[in-house]
């Protein structure tokens, strides 16, 4: 990759782990190309856990035509986010490193605001929030982005949700200094799935803040179908559960419903086999479940105007009992071990 910009003129370190981005990851990059921050002062440096498709032959066709983007591209043997961020920024020259994935798109604002609220000591960690867009031209995909940035889908979550500036718990993929990101211990590499937010919770402890302003904005492209999106999802619920052993003062509000909502219900139906009670408390609640996400999708669909919308439930209901199932079965697993 192209290494003829000069280390020492390096401000800011984007890091990105990525694995089969083939379809997004020249997006990334051609956004970063039109920041406004000195190009001379931006380094990529990807760290590719191993693709088995063209994206390392994308990058190296976008360096041959972008030479004044330093890129640089790492291997990542274990193959997971947390280590390939971990490798990045072990091999990053900046001294700000700022996280991004390579399906997602920076807006041009992205990396001159995150440098000015850092040396402003306005936080040790930046972030702002995504714009989720879908990640194919399908109406299951545009339904999922939609669940996806819902206050039923997400919960509440700050980065997905908010308009206002805020201190907050957590942020998608943040900005900090190296010298602080080192100090902290990285990410941890145990965790593959809620590793910001497990890095966050010691940020946290250690007395560091996390600010997340509204105009940091960058594009996330969501998950295809709903296969994908259940991968996802339980992925989430089964880690989110070992982050919470080790902090459980983390647990929000938004995150404990999935699960106590998936066990109530397998309860019920288990129960319900022999009482009627049961019975009419399952069917009670998941009538009343699916008609708040019924009209959840017909109110965005006539009020987007997109029919692809009443297709939404399907995918909240998707991340609630994917989510719910992992956590659960996390638990169950540490506690037959």
């Amino acid at each position: 990759m192209n290494t003829s910009t000069l280390k020492q003129g390096v401000t800011a370190s984007i890091i990105v782990p990525c694995y089969n981005e083939e379809n997004t990851i020249q997006l990334m990059l051609e956004a970063i190309c039109k920041q406004n921050f000195p190009i001379s002062e931006i380094e990529v440096v990807i760290s590719d856990a191993m693709s088995t498709d063209q994206t390392r032959k994308k990058i190296q066709e976008f360096s041959n035509f972008h030479k004044q983007l330093r890129i640089l591209v790492v291997d990542n043997p274990p193959r997971t986010i947390p280590a390939g961020v971990n490798t990045a920024a072990m091999a990053a020259s900046g001294e700000i490193l700022i996280r991004m994935d390579a399906h997602s798109v920076p807006s041009p604002a992205y990396v001159q605001l995150c440098i000015d609220l850092l040396r402003k000591n306005v936080a040790d960690n930046i972030g702002g929030i995504w714009k989720i867009k879908p990640g194919d031209n399908t109406c299951i995909a545009k339904a999922i982005a939609k669940a996806a940035s819902h206050l039923l889908g997400a919960g509440g979550a700050k980065y997905r949700v908010t308009s206002n500036a805020q201190y907050v718990d957590t942020v998608p993929f943040g900005a900090f200094f190296k010298d602080r990101f080192v100090k902290i211990g990285m990410l941890n590499e145990a965790l593959l799935a809620n590793e910001d937010y497990e890095f966050n919770a010691r940020l946290i402890a250690d007395g560091g803040k996390i600010w997340l302003d509204p105009k940091i904005q960058s594009i996330y492209y969501a998950r295809k179908d709903l296969l994908a999106l259940s991968k996802q999802y339980w992925r989430y619920g089964f880690w989110k559960y070992k982050m919470l052993r080790k902090f459980p003062n983390t647990l929000r509000w938004r995150q404990a419903i999935p699960p106590v909502f998936v066990s109530v219900t397998i309860l019920l139906s288990m129960f319900s086999v022999f009482s009627p009670q049961c019975r009419f408390l399952l069917g009670v609640g998941l009538s009343f479940y699916l008609l708040v996400l019924f009209l959840a999708g017909l109110y965005e669909t006539i009020h987007e105007e997109e029919k692809c919308f009443i297709l939404m439930p399907f995918a909240i209901i998707t991340i609630h009992f994917s989510w719910g199932l992992g956590f659960i079965y996390s638990f169950m697993k540490k506690n037959k071990s």
